[in-house]
């Protein structure tokens, strides 16, 4: 695995590149799920949520798209998304530390109460626990990470 990669902000033609990643990890991380199924509404998320409200930071390997992050105006990082063969990498972490420049007042985020590896690496970066919720459209728990400088 290479480390050569480098930050950049997105580009509407990494849109196909961002959608397939996002399907990608999920999938891999929670392999039960059709997440091929979900790929139109996750496509009408992508350009009306996230393009249009966030701050996307791609990572980039070799003109490849290794992972990206989205930082909305209120610090909300709503996804951190790395490809499963960068996962261990120094990839996730400068795709927060990205974030946390973006939104230096703090960054807020929800991750699911079953993803214990990435609740792991959020605590490692420096992100406290303040409180728990349910995911609205799954239903599933989740809970709320704080990062303050």
């Amino acid at each position: 695995m290479s480390t050569a990669f480098h930050l950049r902000p997105y580009r509407a033609e990494d849109e196909d590149a961002a959608i397939e990643l996002w399907r990608l990890t999920w999938q891999q991380a929670y392999p039960s799920i059709d997440f091929t199924a979900r790929v139109p509404w996750w496509r009408e998320r992508w350009r009306n949520e996230l393009v249009a409200n966030a701050q996307i930071i791609v990572a980039e390997e070799a003109d490849r798209l290794i992972g990206f992050v989205t930082i909305d105006g209120n610090g909300y990082l709503d996804q951190l998304v790395v490809s499963p063969d960068h996962w261990g990498s120094a990839i996730a972490t400068a795709l927060v530390d990205e974030a946390k420049r973006l939104s230096p007042a703090g960054v807020t985020l929800l991750v699911n109460k079953d993803n214990a590896r990435a609740i792991r690496f959020y605590e490692r970066n420096g992100f406290a626990h303040a409180g728990e919720d349910v995911n609205p459209t799954s239903g599933k728990p989740v809970l709320k990470l704080v990062w303050k400088p």
